[in-house]
């Protein structure tokens, strides 16, 4: 008698569903996007705001899935991804800069996060840090060296509150992090406790410190994350991760 196949309660995916290499997006459109890089796809989930798209590049499986906005939402995607064959995570999203030489449209490679999120604190003490695995973080970097966007390299801050205390966001831009977002710390530990890879490329979609927030804006008006600028980052980080996903493959069989 055959077994049927068991769920994931939330990502609705199981067994054979996702592929080794899973690009995240917080936004459940943005994984359309970036599955429309891959030679072939298939959506395989959609529940709760949770999307999975999965399908191969260059003979390399390849999923894509959404984890919401925030922590808490993107720590229940690591866990059932991890629970049903995943193996490397890269976050394909977008931030706030913090420093005045990181443009909008420009991109970030984020090696580790300080840790201002609640839901990593749930798994392991404050002194535990949020970092990215290594051979990602240097297969992102690799990827990105042809890029035509400045790309930045160092840590981002992962916050819980979007509309949160900007003093805060000005402490962490005298110690050098280079732009807040909502969820590598917890991508980045979550990974690291169930044995996976995790890494991140962001698109610069605000500078939050300058007077270029994403806030409140007129219908049709293309700003923040729909800036033509920001839009055409996206576009570049989704093909730099697809590249990596091939460094890190091609390292694999070299080692085999």
């Amino acid at each position: 008698m055959l077994m049927r196949k068991r769920l994931q309660p939330h990502i609705m995916c199981g067994v054979g569903d996702v592929a080794r290499y899973v690009l995240l997006s917080g936004d459940p459109k943005r994984v359309e996007r970036i599955a429309a890089f891959f030679d072939d796809s298939v959506k395989v989930g959609d529940y709760r705001g949770f999307v999975t798209h999965t399908g191969s590049v260059e003979g390399i499986g390849v999923s894509a899935c959404s984890t919401g906005i925030g922590c808490p939402s993107a720590a229940i995607v690591v866990e059932e991804l991890a629970k049903i064959g995943a193996e490397t995570l890269i976050r394909v999203g977008t931030t706030g800069s913090l420093q005045p030489d990181v443009e909008v449209g420009d991109i970030v490679i984020a090696p580790a996060a300080v840790r201002g999120d609640g839901t990593s604190r749930n798994y392991v003490p404050i002194e535990y840090p949020a970092v990215a695995d290594f051979n990602v973080t240097a297969a992102l970097f690799q990827a990105a060296q042809e890029s035509k966007r400045k790309v930045h390299f160092g840590p981002v801050l992962t916050t819980d509150a979007f509309y949160g205390d900007v003093d805060d966001l000005k402490r962490w831009r005298r110690l050098d992090v280079l732009s807040v977002e909502m969820e590598c710390s917890a991508i980045f530990a979550l990974a690291k406790l169930r044995k996976l890879r995790a890494g991140a490329i962001l698109a610069v979609d605000s500078k939050p410190l300058m007077g270029l927030e994403k806030g409140e804006f007129e219908p049709g008006q293309r700003t923040g994350e729909l800036d033509e600028g920001v839009q055409e980052a996206i576009k570049e980080e989704i093909r730099i991760a697809i590249k990596a996903i091939k460094v890190l493959e091609n390292k694999s069989k070299k080692r085999s």
